[in-house]
């Protein structure tokens, strides 16, 4: 079976997986089933570790990657426990992604943005929620059908079949 190479260089979270997997013996490598269980949900796509490498790269190629990138960044930033920390990266993400004008700026309504503009003075684990789930709607609706339908996932999917039917 054919290995799925993906451009760029893995994050850090990719990185800790492969070295928790050749750790516990685990080569994993990307299947015919996996890759058909992507056009179940964005929620499965986003579950694999090929998957959202995948769609990552899609989406760079297709210059809308902010997205995807902020609602990662709001993932990481869950998991901060230190109050010191919390504070900055909160800071950190409110200049990349939800000031108007920022580098990264997400599509999100001005009640939302004012909302977390007031959230980001006294952050907490949730205060990015509402942005979170407004952009989790739109890689749904638009950038995950376009994924769906693009050569990248259909070649992934050409290239598998054929390998699996080889034997």
């Amino acid at each position: 079976m054919r290995r799925l190479i993906i451009d760029g260089p893995p994050s850090a979270s990719e990185q800790r997986m492969d070295r928790e997997d050749r750790k516990k013996g685990n080569i994993s490598r990307l299947t015919l089933e996996d890759t058909q269980q992507w056009s179940q949900s964005l929620e499965k796509l986003l579950d694999s570790k090929y998957g959202l490498a995948t769609f990552r790269t899609f989406l760079k190629s297709e210059y809308s990657d902010e997205n995807m990138e902020f609602w990662l960044t709001c993932e990481d930033f869950k998991k901060i426990r230190s109050s010191l920390r919390m504070w900055s990266r909160a800071k950190r993400i409110y200049e990349q992604f939800i000031k108007a004008e920022s580098p990264k700026e997400i599509n999100i309504d001005h009640q939302t943005r004012e909302q977390i503009k007031r959230n980001v003075k006294s952050p907490t684990m949730h205060c990015f929620d509402e942005a979170q789930k407004i952009v989790y709607g739109l890689m749904e609706r638009d950038s995950y059908p376009r994924f769906l339908r693009s050569d990248v996932y259909r070649t992934i999917l050409e290239n598998l079949s054929a390998d699996s039917s080889k034997g």
